[in-house]
């Protein structure tokens, strides 16, 4: 018999309640996630529960084992660190892509760089990884191409983020002026842009204080 239909705005909902119980350290790692109880508290069949569940495996996020049901997977700085080549060389192609858009009008990265001036200032780490993510994303929007934006976002940058600097621990560090360098590249129509683009992701790697693995 084939499994129901899932509403997707249903399935990403309780996909997003289950991102910010394991950001705000509900469950942590190695901990088990009940399907069943997540059915209970949303008041939903376990059916969305176990496909939110299967896209955060796909993130690598959490991880099943037979008989010992789905479990937050540890961070690790060899982990992480995985994800930057990949996102960098992303990036590279989104920016050339992107670069007579945003060579253009660079208006949509411009309120990003504006509050992580803010959050530089006031050393809210936090807020610069969630402006950097909504930074890099628009970056990725603007070279049209809906693939790889759907790949980039694949990679589960934000999430990721965020936990790096909750689980692992990370230096502080100024990130505004050289995101305002991303733009000026773009405005000056750098031939180069992609490859500024790509050595920018890699030099905003999280540098890792503390590995719990």
């Amino acid at each position: 018999m084939a499994s129901p239909v899932v509403p997707p705005s249903l399935r990403e909902r309780i996909r997003e309640y289950i991102v910010e119980g394991i950001v705000r350290g509900r469950w942590k790692p190695g901990e088990r996630i009940v399907e069943r109880r997540i059915a209970t508290e949303l008041e939903v069949s376990q059916t969305p529960v176990r496909e939110a569940l299967r896209e955060l495996e796909a993130l690598r996020l959490i991880e099943s084992a037979p008989n010992k049901g789905v479990r937050v997977r540890g961070l690790s700085a060899a982990g992480l660190e995985e994800i930057y080549p990949v996102r960098a060389g992303l990036e590279r192609v989104a920016a050339e892509l992107a670069a007579a858009r945003l060579g253009e009008d660079a208006s949509a990265l411009e309120p990003h760089v504006a509050a992580l001036w803010a959050a530089d200032r006031a050393g809210d780490v936090e807020a610069q990884a969630r402006h950097t993510v909504a930074f890099h994303r628009e970056l990725v929007r603007a070279s049209g191409n809906a693939v790889l934006l759907h790949t980039w976002e694949s990679l589960g940058i934000d999430v990721w983020t965020v936990l790096a600097i909750r689980w692992l621990g990370t230096s502080r560090r100024a990130y505004a002026e050289e995101h305002q360098e991303v733009i000026d590249a773009f405005r000056r129509r750098d031939p180069r842009v992609g490859e500024l683009v790509n050595a920018h992701v890699l030099a905003c790697a999280p540098t890792p204080v503390t590995d719990p693995s």
